[in-house]
C-alpha cells in the first residue's frame, strides 16, 4: 500500500509565505514616492494628448 506523500500542508504554508513576502514587497515600492522625472514625463504626454485633442476636435468644426 503506497501513501501519498504529505507536501500538501507544506506547499500551502509556502504559498501564504510567498503571498506575504510579496505583499510586504509590493507595499513598500507602492508607498515610495514618485521621481520627479517621471511626474514630468506623465505631465508632457498629458499636454501633448491635449494639443492633439484639441487639433482633432479644430479639424472636425472646420470640416462639418
Amino acid at each position: 500500500m503506497t501513501q501519498l506523500p504529505r507536501a500538501r500542508p507544506r506547499k500551502e504554508q509556502a504559498d501564504r509565505e510567498i503571498d506575504e513576502n510579496l505583499k510586504r514587497a509590493f507595499e513598500k515600492v507602492a508607498s515610495e514616492p514618485v521621481p520627479d522625472r517621471f511626474t514630468d514625463l506623465l505631465k508632457q504626454l498629458k499636454e501633448k494628448e491635449a494639443k492633439s485633442r484639441a487639433q482633432q476636435s479644430g479639424e472636425h468644426t472646420s470640416n462639418d
